[in-house]
């Protein structure tokens, strides 16, 4: 198998709602709708995409219809090239709706961070400092 990750699929309560929250709160680039039943986010990483959270356990297969819990376990995380960005992206989540669950500080690594919850309760890290980047936008990470 390849290292790579190619999709991250967020089961959303309201596909509109979370449509709205990324493509207009945040900025994140789309040409797919809510009303094609699924939408995909192009980033320089892995594509985000939404999904209603019923249909997505349906697809994982019987069982798997259950609520979710407030912490599942996974973050996801936005690196940003300077550290006054953390604050930027953290303001710019706060004005689209988002809770910031966690402001901006000092790390234990080095780094500046800051945590907020999309409109599901999905947890975003806005970090500064850990990895330079590549070219294309990714992590050079060893």
């Amino acid at each position: 198998m390849e290292a790579r990750i190619s999709l991250i699929t967020l089961g959303v309560a309201d596909l509109a709602r979370s449509y709205r929250f990324y493509k207009d709160g945040l900025g994140l680039p789309t040409s797919r709708t809510p009303e094609e039943g699924i939408v995909f986010f192009r980033t320089s990483g892995a594509t985000l995409a939404l999904f209603p959270y019923d249909e997505l356990a349906k697809d994982v297969g019987p069982g798997w219809e259950v609520p979710r819990s407030k912490f599942s376990g996974i973050t996801l995380a936005h690196n940003v090239r300077e550290r006054h960005q953390v604050d930027e992206v953290l303001a710019l989540a706060a004005a689209a709706g988002a809770e910031i669950v966690k402001p901006a500080e000092d790390t234990f690594w080095g780094g500046y961070s800051g945590y907020f919850t999309d409109p599901d309760g999905y947890l975003w890290e806005v970090a500064w400092g850990a990895f330079p980047f590549n070219d294309d936008g990714s992590l050079q990470v060893t």
